[in-house]
């Protein structure tokens, strides 16, 4: 297969098609991307026949910044029966490698989401079919995605469970949690979820900790950090939610986030300021490399233009300044579903001292 079908938030194709086609060709991977603007796909189409295949097997899904979810496909399957879906489908499906369960998904588009009724009944119906044909094996490596365009245009392929996202049309779903004062809550849940395995919350985001939070008011992300039972200075000239100040958990600091420096080191540091990628990318990395805090999970507000290079540059200027320091380092970034001209970075500092 030599087609790779990438989703994404509709108005981020460019940067989605432009980063898979950067890290393919590092792999030695050729190809070129086909993107209509607002759609919330992109394609990358290989010049190997078997260029896509390649990609899942030799890339890291998390690595990826701007793609929600990615499949190895075929090429689109246009015009088939409408009275026979599943009779005009079994073919193409049959080539597929081995998969243990079947997603019939829509673009995250107005008129995407008009067709998520008819793809979830369409996915019970075929999926039944595949079973009973043995298509479908329980335990395969591999899930089987049919990404709908209209009621009788699709694409067809898989992605491999171990490498892609967990979640149908690649969006974890939260519910707003109605105590939170706002719902760039929402933001920093999600986060948790991408970057910090379940398995490892207890170590990471436990009872105990203490948390800044720089650019607080009115205390969205704060609440997310009480909610785990940290303590929590939050950094704001803005007001607090009183709800959050009679917790006990808060103190709350009038100070510009820019210009505070505290007097003793953060497990957790937070921050979803709105200011210029450049501005708040040197705050984050004043605050690792002085070793204000352990962790950090921070918002990089995206300008109009050239917003994959400005991702680069920023991640690289961080990085390198992390490097030079001889930090030792972990660090991922994510266009996370509840973001929108931002994306989502998180840093943890190996054998932190501090």
């Amino acid at each position: 297969m030599n087609h790779l079908l990438l989703y994404c938030r509709p108005g981020f194709e460019k940067e989605c098609a432009a980063e898979v086609r950067e890290l393919c060709e590092q792999q030695g991977i050729y190809g070129y991307c086909k993107l209509e603007e607002n759609s919330g796909y992109a394609l990358f189409v290989s010049h190997q026949p078997d260029g896509a295949s390649l990609a899942l097997e030799t890339l890291r899904f998390h690595d990826l910044i701007f793609t929600r979810q990615w499949i190895a496909c075929l090429p689109i399957v246009e015009g088939i029966d409408t009275e026979d879906r599943i009779g005009s489908l079994i073919g193409p499906v049959s080539g597929l490698p081995e998969c243990g369960e079947l997603w019939v998904e829509p673009a995250d588009t107005t008129e995407g989401r008009e067709m998520q009724r008819f793809c979830n009944s369409f996915g019970s119906a075929f999926s039944q079919v595949l079973r009973k044909k043995e298509i479908l094996q329980r335990k395969a490596a591999h899930r089987m995605h049919i990404f709908a365009l209209t009621g009788s245009s699709f694409y067809i392929g898989y992605a491999p469970l171990a490498n892609s996202a967990p979640w149908p049309m690649g969006i974890m779903r939260l519910k707003f949690p109605n105590q939170a004062p706002s719902r760039s809550t929402l933001k920093l849940e999600e986060a948790w979820h991408w970057f910090i395995p379940d398995n490892q919350w207890h170590q990471y985001i436990s009872s105990g900790k203490r948390a800044v939070d720089l650019g607080a008011a009115p205390g969205g992300w704060t609440w997310q950090l009480v909610n785990q039972n940290m303590f929590v200075t939050a950094i704001d000239n803005g007001p607090m939610a009183e709800s959050l100040m009679e917790t006990g958990q808060v103190k709350h600091l009038m100070e510009d986030a820019f210009t505070y420096q505290p007097h003793k080191a953060f497990d957790w540091m937070v921050c979803d300021i709105v200011d210029k990628p450049t501005r708040v990318i040197k705050l984050m990395t004043q605050w690792l490399v002085e070793g204000w805090c352990r962790e950090t999970i921070f918002n990089l507000k995206l300008p109009m233009k050239q917003r994959y290079p400005e991702v680069k540059s920023c991640l690289e200027y961080l990085q390198n300044a992390l490097s030079d320091a001889g930090i030792r380092y972990q660090i991922a970034a994510k266009h996370l579903y509840h973001d929108r001209e931002e994306i989502t970075v998180h840093v943890r500092l190996l054998d932190y001292q501090g």
